[in-house]
């Protein structure tokens, strides 16, 4: 059967697009702004983009497009012993998706709770919590589930399968809807927000700089770090979309369109995030400084007490909270499905089973593997896994895929497949990205994540929390993925000489 393709170009950019912004673009990004010099922060992040983040996605979509094959066969066919790195990004993107898709369900909570905004006359946190979470008192204590949650998370499930059930074809169509529709919503949340009372005192404290943070190595390891989680990069996502390019699609010029749309999203929701809170400190006498505003609780607390304030009365609250959690679903979606989507290709190009039917099974898998953080201890689980399956888990894989790919492969091969079919080349500083900036970034973040979570326990978690939620699903992640590169497939006949020799041929023939 001849592999899917994108319907065109626009749409394999929406749907990249799509993938790339997410929930962490909602809410990571302002926070981690502030937290490393406000406006000053730019500086690196875009320095990151340009250096780091450009030039992997640009690598992952080039070798999915040449070798049609997801990140696991297009890996193995450069040399086989590379095919086990591509199944620790996938077995870890199922991790993610796993957790990921509790968040989306409880974004869809949120969007039912929307129609009455309990945050009116309830604190935002016992809504969450108490009522939507159920939370138990630790992380064993799994006390059942939180019947919304799972509702809501069978929804989102049959959601995402709904969106990939004919791979390429359905997600083409969907993409034109969910990419479309969170950027309208956003700019009705960022008109109202600039609007609020108060708004430019959060505008100030998001983008006021701090140039004196521009010295300190930690703001541009952070930089780096939001570039790298917040791209798609890394475990499997951009090498399966680059797969079902057609073998004449240009990829370098697409990845910087993708990179900075994402950059500029991510810098855009800081301006509703941040006016909103400028408008809720000062209605609430809290400065900002004491506003639990980042990650989840952004979402899902801070920012429905500012909604419930918000002026319009009830009908007003109603609406820009329907706004707020709609741009979120639409957010979450596409991402969501372009993890699963990854991992459905890299099984179907490894055993050559039937996509539809592969499609369905592995969602009805994620979704019972997802269970775990519907239950009560749910939030403890998805904070300890999220903690060190993304955050170290991405960051080791790019670490070893750099020296695998730049160094043992070469750069100037993998760049010939990169410039082909192209008037816009990229040149020289794309293998010392690839060689050098890269690798040292990598180990540089990974080598202070280690020392830091072995010196204080993350978040003052117990120890045997931490193996269980933390370094142990690491470990799952690595050995599953050396174990399925062992087992064998329908591809592994390939020529790896074969792909060598055509990769001297292009690098001479530029």
């Amino acid at each position: 059967m001849a592999r899917q393709q994108w319907s065109s170009r626009q749409t394999f950019i929406m749907a990249a697009i799509g993938s790339a912004v997410g929930l962490g673009n909602a809410w990571r990004f302002p926070g981690i702004a502030y937290q490393n010099g406000g406006g000053a922060f730019l500086i690196p992040y875009f320095v990151a983009l340009l250096t780091a983040g450009i030039p992997l996605l640009a690598l992952e979509l080039s070798i999915g497009k040449r070798f049609q094959s997801g990140a696991p066969g297009a890996l193995a066919k450069l040399n086989k012993k590379f095919e086990w790195i591509g199944w620790w990004g996938v077995v870890t993107a199922f991790c993610i998706c796993a957790y990921y898709s509790v968040v989306l369900a409880w974004v869809i909570d949120y969007v039912g709770l929307s129609f009455r905004s309990p945050w009116m006359e309830k604190a935002a946190a016992d809504v969450f919590t108490g009522d939507v979470l159920q939370v138990s008192s630790g992380m064993f204590d799994l006390g059942g589930f939180s019947p919304i949650v799972v509702i809501a998370l069978v929804i989102g499930w049959f959601c995402m399968w709904y969106c990939i059930r004919h791979g390429v074809t359905s997600v083409g169509k969907i993409v034109k809807y969910t990419v479309i529709l969170p950027v309208i919503l956003l700019g009705i949340l960022i008109v109202r927000a600039v609007t609020l009372p108060g708004s430019w005192e959060g505008l100030s404290y998001y983008l006021t700089p701090d140039w004196s943070k521009l010295l300190d190595v930690n703001v541009w390891a952070a930089a780096y770090g939001q570039i790298f989680f917040s791209l798609s990069i890394l475990f499997s996502i951009m090498i399966a979309y680059g797969s079902y390019l057609s073998k004449d699609a240009e990829v370098t010029k697409d990845a910087m369109i993708i990179g900075f749309a994402d950059a500029a999203i991510s810098f855009l929701s800081g301006f509703a995030a941040f006016g909103t809170l400028g408008y809720l400190a000062q209605i609430s006498g809290v400065a900002i400084s004491d506003m639990s505003h980042t990650g989840i609780m952004l979402a899902f607390v801070t920012y429905p007490e500012a909604l419930g304030q918000m002026p319009g009365g009830s009908l007003g609250v109603i609406l820009f909270s329907l706004v707020f959690f709609l741009m979120l679903f639409t957010l979450a979606i596409d991402s969501a499905f372009s993890i699963m989507e990854a991992i459905i290709t890299a099984v179907v190009d490894k055993f050559g089973w039937n996509k539809e039917k592969t499609t369905l099974w592995l969602c009805v898998i994620g979704c019972l593997a997802s269970l775990i953080f519907a239950t009560r201890a749910g939030l403890y689980w998805l904070d300890i896994v999220d903690h060190f399956v993304n955050d170290f888990n991405l960051i080791a894989i790019g670490f070893v895929e750099c020296l695998a790919l730049g160094w043992m492969f070469g750069a100037k091969k993998l760049r010939g497949y990169l410039n082909e079919n192209t008037d816009f080349k990229y040149g020289v500083w794309w293998d010392i990205a690839i060689k050098y900036i890269c690798p040292v970034i990598f180990l540089f973040i990974s080598i202070t994540y280690l020392i830091t979570n072995l010196q204080t326990p993350y978040s003052g978690y117990p120890l045997s929390h931490l193996v269980a939620g933390g370094w142990g699903v690491v470990v799952l992640t690595i050995v599953v993925g050396v174990v399925m590169s062992f087992i064998p497939g329908k591809e592994d006949s390939y020529s790896n000489q074969h792909v060598h020799n055509e990769a001297s041929n292009l690098v001479e023939s530029e």
